[in-house]
């Protein structure tokens, strides 16, 4: 039987540091919101079933953009954090997803997401009995501090950055995140829940131009990597298809 997988994009972020009259998401890249961006790259992967979008109770400006009657594009209740968004975008999918159904879970603010890069996962992870996530290798050298000094310096060797989409199975997943909140684990992203679980994600290697939109600096970042990624001309990192 053929692997099904789901995506949930948490998008219920309010983005404080970004000091803007409306959420990081929804500010504009190239002319497009960095949401459109995201779940645009997510569609061109035909294999992704549906996407599950976990917003915020009041959000004004989903409808702004040209999903609301997508066919793949599936509008969820968010939650105060990240964790709690997810696990309600989980929910949202419960009568579609089966348990060992993957499920690819993408920061709405990688708009810089390439098909190659998802499909790299994908693949990847097809038999692995944990699932994973994209990651890249810590380059700078690390310190230990505190109260302002260094106490040591950290072997890098062992340290990578997460990045998303992280993929592991449905229910698996679902319910790491449902008891690990219960339990009060500190749960910052999906990884972290499966590692609370006693488990190991596997880790493979991302594209650096991967970025978060986290500053006001990121968007002028983002369309410099967009737009040296249209350059590459290739299928992989296809804008996405018309919506």
């Amino acid at each position: 039987m053929k692997d099904r997988f789901w995506a949930v994009v948490p998008a219920a972020g309010v983005g404080t540091r970004m000091a803007s009259d409306r959420p990081k998401q929804y500010l504009e890249v190239l002319g497009k919101p960095v949401l459109q961006h995201t779940l645009e790259r997510l569609l061109a992967v035909p294999d992704i079933s549906a996407i599950a979008v976990a917003l915020g109770p009041l959000d004004g400006y989903w409808e702004e953009l040209p999903f609301d009657n997508h066919p793949r594009i599936l509008r969820a209740e968010g939650g105060q954090e990240r964790a709690d968004s997810v696990l309600m975008g989980l929910d949202h999918l419960s009568k579609l997803a089966a348990p060992m159904d993957w499920v690819l879970v993408h920061d709405a603010a990688r708009l810089c997401i390439t098909q190659s890069d998802i499909l790299k996962l994908m693949k990847t992870l097809s038999d692995d009995p944990v699932g994973g996530l994209l990651a890249l290798p810590v380059s700078d050298t690390l310190k230990r501090v505190e109260a302002g000094r260094v106490l040591e310096t950290t072997d890098r060797r062992q340290i990578w950055r997460a990045q998303t989409p992280q993929m592991f199975r449905y229910e698996a997943l679902r319910t790491a995140l449902r008891e690990g909140l219960f339990e009060g684990a500190l749960i910052t992203d999906e990884a972290s829940a499966i590692e609370w679980t006693g488990l190991k994600p596997r880790i493979i290697e991302g594209r650096p131009d991967n970025i978060k939109i986290t500053r006001p600096e990121d968007l002028g970042l983002a369309a410099f990597f967009l737009e040296e990624q249209m350059k590459e001309n290739a299928p992989n990192l296809t804008q996405g298809p018309s919506v």
